[in-house]
């Protein structure tokens, strides 16, 4: 069996034995809608079409990168133009991506061969030999540049050598790929050259780290992911290229972050000092931060064969499920104590995590999490970048991420469940539907609103289009036999041969028998009881004859999130307690606890008198109130109030709180100060303008780390506040909601002064208001404070007196004055006396509308303070 466990499903066909039972169907599908479709079988003329749409989908995309935006890194699709880093407005660390080195084009190698794109590929790759560049003064992530460039060639690599070998095409390659992998393998080394092991998170692609040209080398944390996804790609070019550097150095920063695991839960933390190995951040999950440091220890041993990383793996997998794992739930925890959540929002990139789950050959908690994902994408079209433990929007933003639809690939993999192939055919038609523009598919700013963002990530093309295809087809109509690949966290395809063509690099032995002693002494005696902790999963042990399976686990979990659901209000739910009459403290102690007990005779009354009665018996009855949750957390709005001339207080910008740091709806006159740009200007280093901060409000860019780390630092450096603007081009309040900033799982009560958040469009206001005037003073306070604006609106009263006329006794209307009457005729109203009690509210309307009615009045309003409608004598 191959080591990936991944086989190719035969396809469930239904044959109906009569016509009636077709019938049955049709008008049960007619009434069941889209939920009979996710349970019917899949025809393969309906997988061709889809899969054709797919590719239409595919060549929208990459033409439209192809035509408007290469060579540059990125396409732009409501531009229709290329993302040029340096000419186009800084986004901070989401610019990190890009290297001008044709981003998108290498990262779109492999998939265009999976799609059978033969005559694309080869083009392409005879355009990356020609155009590309590498040597760039540029700064770049070292683990984006490893999973997307660096895979990318790699992967373009085996795929060109594998056509080559055919004979076929690409006889003129001569490893061209490779020698460009092993060059940028070079130039990320130099990120590596830590007293830990750990790398920077940053290198210049010419300059390497702590050249005093490189601007870069100040860095002294990294995420986990970062540091820990570099094994597949480094040792893959090791085996390739016979350079056992690159190997070597991607084990010594496993090896770091395996030993500051925390021994006690076997957790890691999510940010990790390079230089003293401490963890910065202690909250630890399977999403961002951490994720594909768990999927590349299990992959590492798929691709490699070493038991090592299978041990390891297995040992945090079990802290995973212990802690993290609440079915379907993935929760965050504090890593030294796991039995405590950090946090009440889960993010978008933990819909990977199911799919590695299915690797594992643990299905049950997989198909669980994958339902619930699904059930949040039918919710809110798309899974949002964080959405809350109640299924809520926490941050609405939608990259057109690949996670879920890889984990629906896997699932519907090991499966062979249709359902998940109409969970695959939903993902399409909502990118259709809600992506798709002229120029390609945009991103989805707020899945709330439906706006669009000027962005399609290299890893749309990497990912999703590769999973979506490989979903609806046939092994035997793939150019490649994909169980000879493993996939790398972007996609890229790997052969498993290496681990047996390829001979293990020198010195890694050493390494292995080292880390595997260390291991194994940590290895709990109870997982050999686990059939798959040293196997791979197998179709037939998983199911035996038992396709119903998936869709047993699913059906709990059908209406997590309330959709599709008809109300019914829940019976109330009886249960008999023998209580005695005297009984007071049980009977008390149930009052506390908000449970009412009536005697059961009082009860009855008036009912079907089938129960027996009993002295002393109750019957408590248990009713749940259903309130319908707020779609969104409130959120407080504030304001920068420009105060200094010659704004003097006219602009005011829209701003979002913090839930941590000084509560400004406190402060009764807000903070003022003058504001001043911090440096760097994200803020996540040492602040370099810390004596021109003193005093001042910094002006902070978002991105590179937590908004706490920010704070922190430019609190010591002395500000009295902070405005964080949103590197998100073109962001504004009136097209996104506002939101609250979170803290980084740790204590933030060391943090003291005020923060707010502006989006990028009032930001802009704010940094051309400093360039203009240079002195700009703000003040930063509640909405509903700012000055110049009424903080309430009084209402007028009035006292309105009327009496009633005898006939005849009106007045001439030529000799009337301006006076108001109000003419009722007696048999309409009795009124009281002046010294009797004003009547019922509901009672003064009625006579105001009887009155009305019969037009010989105007219609009267009562204000609600200061009134009297009651009779008076006089006039």
């Amino acid at each position: 069996m191959e080591r990936t466990g991944i086989k190719p499903s035969r396809g469930v066909v239904h044959s109906y034995g009569s016509k009636m039972m077709t019938v049955i169907l049709l008008i049960s599908c007619l009434f069941a809608g889209a939920k009979c479709q996710e349970n019917q079988s899949m025809t393969p003329e309906e997988k061709i079409v889809i899969r054709d749409q797919i590719v239409e989908m595919f060549d929208h995309a990459y033409g439209s990168y192809m035509k408007y935006a290469y060579p540059a890194d990125e396409l732009m699709p409501l531009s229709c133009r290329g993302r040029v880093r340096g000419q186009e407005p800084n986004r901070g660390d989401i610019d990190d991506s890009l290297g001008k080195f044709s981003l998108t084009l290498i990262d779109t190698l492999d998939t265009l061969v999976v799609l059978n794109k033969l005559d694309e590929f080869e083009d392409a790759v005879r355009k990356a030999v020609k155009d590309v560049r590498l040597d760039n003064d540029v700064v770049v992530s070292v683990f984006e540049t490893n999973i997307r460039v660096l895979g990318g060639l790699l992967g373009g690599h085996v795929m060109a050598d594998l056509l080559r070998q055919r004979g076929e095409r690409m006889q003129w390659y001569q490893d061209e790929l490779l020698h460009m992998a092993k060059e940028l393998g070079h130039r990320l080394l130099p990120a590596f050259n830590t007293t830990s092991g750990l790398p920077y998170p940053k290198v210049n692609l010419r300059y390497g780290v702590l050249n005093p040209l490189s601007r870069t080398g100040t860095e002294s944390d990294t995420c986990t992911a970062c540091a820990g996804t570099m094994i597949l790609e480094f040792a893959a070019l090791s085996r390739l290229s016979g350079e056992s550097v690159f190997e070597e150095y991607a084990r010594k920063a496993l090896d770091v972050l395996w030993d500051r695991r925390q021994r006690g839960s076997d957790l890691v933390g999510t940010v990790i000092n390079i230089h003293n190995e401490e963890w910065v951040r202690r909250d630890s999950g399977v999403g961002a931060g951490i994720d594909s440091y768990y999927e590349y220890l299990m992959k590492a041993y798929i691709l490699l064969g070493d038991n090592v990383f299978l041990e390891r793996f297995n040992i945090h997998y079990s802290a995973i499920m212990k802690y993290i794992s609440k079915p379907p739930l993935l929760l965050n925890v504090h890593m030294h104590n796991p039995t405590v959540s950090v946090r009440s929002w889960m993010d978008s990139l933990l819909a990977f995590f199911p799919g590695l789950q299915v690797l594992r050959g643990d299905l049950k908690p997989a198909i669980e999490t994958h339902e619930m994902l699904y059930q949040v994408t039918k919710q809110h079209k798309f899974l949002p970048e964080a959405f809350t433990t109640e299924f809520r929007v926490h941050w609405g933003q939608h990259l057109l991420r690949p996670e879920f639809a890889e984990s629906t690939y896997y699932l519907y993999k090991a499966t062979g469940d249709p359902y998940y192939l109409r969970v695959g055919q939903s993902i399409v038609e909502k990118l259709n539907a809600y992506a798709r523009v002229p120029c390609g598919f945009a991103a989805v700013q707020d899945v709330r609103t439906g706006t669009h963002e000027d962005r399609m990530d290299s890893f749309f093309l990497a990912e999703m289009f590769k999973y979506l295809y490989l979903l609806f087809s046939e092994k035997t109509e793939l150019p490649i036999d994909i169980d000879d690949y493993i996939f790398t966290t972007e996609a890229h395809l790997l052969p498993v041969s290496l681990s047996t063509t390829k001979p293990s690099c020198l010195g890694n032995d050493t390494v292995r028998d080292l880390t595997l002693s260390q291991t194994q002494e940590t290895i709990p005696a109870s997982q050999d009881e686990d059939p798959f902790t040293h196997s791979c999963p197998s179709l037939e042990t998983l199911f035996p004859n038992n396709p119903s399976f998936a869709k047993t686990i699913r059906d709990g979990y059908k209406y997590l999130t309330g959709v599709g659901r008809a109300f019914h209000p829940l019976p109330v739910r009886e249960i008999e307690l023998p209580l005695h009459d005297n009984g007071m403290e049980p009977v008390e102690f149930l009052k506390s606890m908000g449970i009412s007990l009536t005697p059961l005779n009082e009860v009855m009354a008036g009912e079907s008198r089938s129960h027996k009665e009993h002295k002393g018996v109750y019957r408590v009855k248990l009713v749940a109130e259903l309130s319908q949750t707020p779609e969104e957390e409130e959120v407080v709005p504030h304001v920068v109030q420009l105060i200094s001339p010659p704004f003097l207080g006219r602009t005011v910008l829209t701003a979002g709180p913090a839930k941590f740091g000084m509560d400004l709806t406190k402060e009764e006159h807000g903070v003022k100060g003058s504001i001043l740009k911090a440096s760097p200007y994200t803020a996540c280093g040492p602040i370099d303008n810390a004596e021109e901060l003193k005093g001042h409000i910094a002006l902070a860019l978002r991105g590179d780390c937590m908004f706490a780390a920010k704070a922190r630092r430019l609190q010591e450096a002395g500000a009295i506040g902070v405005i964080f603007i949103d590197h998100r081009e073109g962001s504004n309040s009136e097209e996104t909601p506002l939101f609250q900033m979170v803290g980084d799982g740790d204590s933030t009560e060391d943090i003291t002064l005020p923060l707010v958040f502006v989006f990028s469009r009032e930001g802009a206001m704010l940094t051309a208001a400093l360039e203009d005037h240079q002195n700009v003073d703000v003040l930063l306070l509640p909405k509903e404070r700012q000055l110049g604006h009424d903080k309430r609106e009084k209402p007028v009263g009035m006292n309105i007196k009327f009496r009633l006329a005898e006939e005849g006794e009106l007045e001439d209307e030529a000799t009337r004055g301006p006076t108001l009457e109000f003419v009722l005729e007696k048999e309409q109203l009795l009124l009281k006396e002046a010294d009797e009690e004003e009547g019922p509210r509901e009672q003064q309307q009625e006579v105001c509308s009887r009155a009305a009615k019969d037009d010989r009045t105007e219609p009267c309003s009562f204000p609600t303070t200061n009134s009297n409608c009651g009779a008076d004598t006089s006039p």
